[in-house]
């Protein structure tokens, strides 16, 4: 097994839980609904297996990171990741970090952002429409309560709409629990060779 990846990096990484995944083949059918899959889908994640001891949460879980991550309206995608991946520098949770810098990547087809953020971490200087949505994701990180009126003036004055601005909440919000939920599940490592 490979070791543990303790830096952030927008290359793909494993993640290896703490605890026995559910078996596919041996889910029960309140297990399967939740994961949505069928005994012969073989391309289950170990994290969403990790997820399915607790059916009921995970059929919660899913539809709800997809509404917010995925969502039509509002901030774009790649905004949407860089609010994941603001809160998951803040939060240290490298494989989360490593998975949505790799969407913003795509994304946006450009790699100096992500590493811009991994090399100065919640202090990088980006451009100003990206700064604003960085650093409210970091501040609301960092100490939830600090976030003010005058941060949604800011928002609003970058030229973002009030659903917007509910979207970065959204996107940085629902990491402060992914990523405690990574942490505390199991680690990132290096795909195994």
């Amino acid at each position: 097994m490979s070791e543990p990846v303790h830096t952030f990096t927008a290359e793909p990484l494993q993640w290896s839980p703490y605890l026995t995944p559910v078996r596919l083949d041996e889910a029960t059918p309140e297990q399967l609904d939740a994961m949505k899959v069928t005994p012969s889908n073989k391309k289950v994640s170990d994290y969403v297996l990790t997820l399915a001891h607790d059916p009921e949460s995970l059929a919660v879980r899913s539809p709800l990171f997809n509404a917010i991550m995925y969502g039509r309206d509002g901030l774009s995608r790649a905004e949407r990741e860089l609010g994941a991946v603001g809160a998951s520098i803040v939060n240290r949770c490298i494989y989360c970090a490593s998975v949505h810098a790799g969407q913003f990547n795509r994304l946006t087809e450009r790699t100096d952002v992500i590493a811009r953020i991994f090399a100065d971490g919640p202090a990088a200087e980006l451009e100003e429409h990206q700064q604003a949505i960085f650093d409210f994701a970091v501040k609301l990180s960092q100490t939830p309560p600090a976030v003010t009126r005058a941060d949604a003036v800011a928002l609003r004055d970058t030229g973002l709409s009030a659903l917007e601005m509910v979207d970065l909440v959204l996107s940085a919000a629902i990491f402060g629990w992914a990523n405690r939920l990574m942490h505390t599940l199991g680690e990132p490592r290096r795909p195994s060779a």
